[in-house]
């Protein structure tokens, strides 16, 4: 399972919600807020000041490790 930074966080939260841990540790606090639910993680990177490249391969460290 891979993401991209175009998945939707509501869908990445969805795949595992360990991941929600993963985005609040970055910074993104807000993951359970409304605009969580129409935002891509690049979107929510870019409100964030937050690298989506460094996030994206940290989220696909994660799932590879768990599968």
């Amino acid at each position: 399972m891979q993401i991209t930074k175009d998945t939707p966080i509501d869908r990445l939260i969805r795949m595992d919600e360990e991941i929600a841990y993963i985005l609040t540790n970055n910074g993104m606090h807000c993951v359970g807020c409304a605009a969580a639910s129409h935002e891509t993680l690049e979107q929510a990177c870019e409100v964030h000041g937050i690298s989506c490249e460094d996030l994206v391969d940290e989220i696909n460290d994660y799932l590879n490790w768990s599968e």
